[in-house]
């Protein structure tokens, strides 16, 4: 079939990207699903640095590729050997497929899942297929999804199933920002009633955690950032104070706020200064800082390993909100409806994609938290 879709052919343009253009707007050829393939109509699809990283050239990936990997729609079509879902079913999608029997995804971390890794890094769908071509040539899936599209073929174990009332836009937001965020406060720190969270990086992750904190009954909710935007609207969701990043005391600050040190601070920006920042934001004592945030991958940290040891401090990674996505996606969307998770307040707009270079110059400017694409129903 044909499908419209933002193919990336190559890396590193400059923005302004409304004036280079780095994705354009084109007819590719979608084949149909194969076994154990499912074809999917994109009804919403969110715009993430994930995919800027890839844009102006951080984290690479093969080329030409159609991005985006935050989406949600309704199942078109099933391939041979799918019984887990069928035609008419509202899907939420995830940028790690897990193929349920590794060691990693037996142990229960199918974020983890090796083979899942191994299809995204090669821009490949988990079984090895590629079902996007242009003129004839094939052109790469973007972490098993390629949501910058009106439909894309994917594995069943990229979906999870939703409610048909969740609306597609709020939807999803699930399948990253939120999933990422709220599963780094439960699932990464497994954070406590009354402890205190520190946030530093106030993109949609960001905020996402510092509702995941409010949800998991932190005391104290911290919320940091440059934007002063971006902390009003942190307030408004959970966080009980804010500290502009800018100030020359802001660790002082959050220290001073918490009594000598926050017991969890998250770190969301993807900066090495931020991820210092955070660790130095952390209680002495059993204080630990969770990092979401991908820096290029060149980047490095230095510690001071004595006071990691001495005053027993954790520093630990979070990929994908170290989530079991058909476990936790529900949970959150449950906590979505009671209102303890106000997901809806992270949609700055919604677009089309033929405004999509634009939007990505607004999030590399930090002018949006999450921007949407809603294509026609």
């Amino acid at each position: 079939m044909k499908i419209r879709a933002a193919v990336l052919h190559e890396m590193g343009r400059p923005a302004p990207y409304a004036q280079s253009c780095p994705l354009s707007i084109e007819t590719l050829d979608l084949a149909a699903p194969g076994p154990a393939e499912v074809l999917v109509r994109i009804m919403a699809t969110g715009l993430c640095h994930s995919d800027l990283s890839v844009i102006n050239g951080s984290r690479p990936r093969p080329m030409p590729m159609v991005l985006g990997h935050e989406s949600a729609g309704v199942i078109q079509e099933v391939g041979q050997d799918v019984s887990d879902f069928a035609v008419g079913d509202h899907v939420v999608m995830t940028f790690t497929p897990s193929c349920g029997h590794c060691p990693i995804c037996a142990g229960g971390r199918p974020a983890m899942c090796e083979p899942g890794g191994v299809a995204n890094a090669a821009g490949t769908l988990i079984g090895g297929a590629v079902r996007l071509s242009l003129d004839g040539k094939p052109v790469h899936h973007h972490l098993g999804v390629s949501s910058f599209a009106d439909h894309a073929v994917v594995s069943p174990d990229s979906l999870v199933r939703i409610d048909p009332d969740v609306p597609f836009a709020e939807a999803a937001l699930f399948g990253c920002a939120v999933m990422t965020g709220v599963g780094a406060v439960v699932n990464t720190a497994k954070v406590t009633m009354g402890t205190s969270v520190a946030v530093v990086g106030l993109g949609g992750v960001g905020l996402a955690a510092v509702m995941g904190a409010r949800a998991a009954g932190a005391g104290e909710v911290i919320a940091v950032d440059l934007s002063d935007t971006k902390l009003a609207l942190a307030r408004e969701i959970g966080a009980t104070m804010t500290v502009n990043a800018g100030s020359m005391d802001a660790i002082a600050q959050v220290r001073r706020l918490s009594g000598g040190g926050v017991d969890y601070a998250f770190e969301m920006a993807g900066s090495i200064r931020a991820l210092e920042s955070a660790v130095a934001m952390t209680r002495r004592a059993g204080g630990m800082t969770v990092t979401a945030g991908l820096p290029p991958k060149d980047a490095t940290l230095s510690l001071n390993i004595a006071s990691l040891v001495g005053e027993e401090r954790t520093l630990a990674g979070s990929y994908m909100g170290t989530c079991v996505p058909v476990r936790d996606i529900p949970r959150y969307m449950a906590l979505y409806r009671t209102g303890r998770l106000p997901v809806d307040r992270l949609l700055s707009s919604r677009i089309a994609i033929d405004d999509i270079n634009a939007a990505f110059d607004r999030l590399s400017a930090a002018e949006a938290v999450r921007q949407v694409i809603e294509f026609p129903a």
